[in-house]
């Protein structure tokens, strides 16, 4: 399933307000039993969770808040999410950095042991197969999570890639996560409120930092980072304590951190300027385009190595035709396929992502433009339902990240 989850919660609410309970019970238990649960389904569905199919999965798209409320909690106090639909995955053995940076754009060698940092999967045409977390565990061990609706084809690129490394003699394995699930704890209290189950100073743990430690009794990898532009952690759990540390952040918080569903997830990435993989970015993209060259290592500038390299190299000298860019437009939110014109009702590019920013009480989108169309500034119209409105270029994020650095 594609982006627009802010507008499937909307539809949901409407058709649960509307449609015949027996009816609507009925729709969900056709497609229930093909989907796959988290450990925590039922304790998403004791807490109001509203759930729905995603990437295969049966997640919440929110639960008795609305999505604008949920967005606006996890911006002043802290919203947990889980996300154990994504796959998290190690890779090992004293040759796994070189064989990482077969496939990606990082400077996988140059991270420190226990950073991290974006990167891109790229294929032999520069475009994104996928984008990733990757953390440099140990020189022989990197960690890293890709999406949910990836998950197939990834560790099948992986997989060939590998079996095809490791017949010329490199020394890498792998092992998939998936006996443990994925927690995201972000906001403003996501730091004090986790404090209170670990004896190991938070403080001392920076963005795009990593660490293997006890939470709440339970052998826990955690990752400063996240997908909402809030300070947070992405928390590895062993499934069978998953439910006991969810239980504990919320009981610490005092009612403050909410559960939180994929509705609002959307949202906030949305107003953190961040991609949504098959809808800003895709097969297609280049990092280039996407506006991620600062992800592209300045060794792997420079040496190439990965695959795409001729192509996005070339970019990197010339330019790309087009650029992802950010939008505040008047009138109704543009959504996914939205038609963006120059003043003179020339098409220049398309939306990608777009919808109503809870925050700053205005529409927002993101989406591909034409080199040259793409700056701060710049005047627009974005089509919506066959009529055009008013818009214009803006700088993202649309609201400010609260990544914690070092001062």
């Amino acid at each position: 399933m594609r982006g627009g989850l802010w507008q499937l919660g909307q539809s949901i609410n409407r058709r649960l307000a509307h449609a015949d309970k027996k009816t609507v019970v009925r729709r969900c238990f056709a497609t229930e039993a093909d989907l796959k649960k988290t450990v925590l389904y039922d304790f998403h569905v004791s807490h109001g969770g509203k759930m729905v199919p995603f990437a295969g999965w049966s997640m919440p798209i929110q639960y008795k808040d609305s999505i604008m409320d949920s967005t606006l909690n996890c911006r002043a106090n802290g919203g947990l999410f889980d996300v154990s639909h994504m796959c998290g995955l190690s890779l090992m053995g004293k040759d796994c950095v070189t064989f990482l940076e077969k496939l990606v754009i990082a400077d996988v060698a140059g991270l420190a042991p226990g950073t991290g940092s974006l990167t891109v999967f790229t294929n032999e045409k520069g475009g994104a197969i996928d984008d990733s977390v990757i953390t440099k565990v140990k020189d022989d061990h990197i960690y890293l999570v890709v999406n949910a609706g990836c998950r197939d084809k990834d560790l099948a690129h992986i997989e060939e890639h590998m079996k095809a490394f490791t017949a010329k003699g490199g020394n890498v394995s792998w092992h998939i996560h998936d006996e443990r699930s994925l927690l995201a704890l972000q906001g403003p209290l996501a730091a004090p409120v986790l404090q209170h189950l670990t004896k190991v100073d938070l403080s001392k743990i920076y963005f795009g930092e990593f660490q293997m430690l006890d939470i709440n009794g339970a052998h826990c990898f955690i990752t400063r980072t996240g997908y909402t532009g809030e300070d947070g952690f992405e928390i590895s759990v062993p499934s069978e304590n998953a439910v006991d540390l969810a239980k504990a952040i919320l009981e610490k918080s005092e009612g403050k951190i909410r559960l939180t569903g994929l509705g609002a997830r959307d949202s906030l990435r949305l107003e953190a300027g961040l991609c949504l993989y098959g809808n800003d970015m895709e097969q297609h993209v280049t990092p280039v385009e996407a506006g991620l060259t600062w992800a592209i290592g300045k060794r792997r500038r420079a040496e190439g190595g990965f695959l795409g390299a001729e192509v996005i190299l070339k970019q990197l000298e010339e330019g790309p035709k087009v650029r992802r860019a950010g939008f505040f437009s008047s009138g109704p939110p543009a959504r996914s396929h939205s038609e963006i014109q120059d003043e003179t009702g020339k098409n220049i590019g398309e939306v990608t992502s777009g919808g109503f920013s809870p925050c700053l009480k205005k529409n927002i989108a993101m989406g591909y433009v034409k080199s040259g169309c793409h700056k701060a500034g710049t005047k627009v119209k974005i089509v919506v339902r066959g009529k055009s409105y008013d818009g214009v270029v803006t700088k993202m994020p649309f609201v400010p990240t609260k990544y914690y650095k070092p001062s």
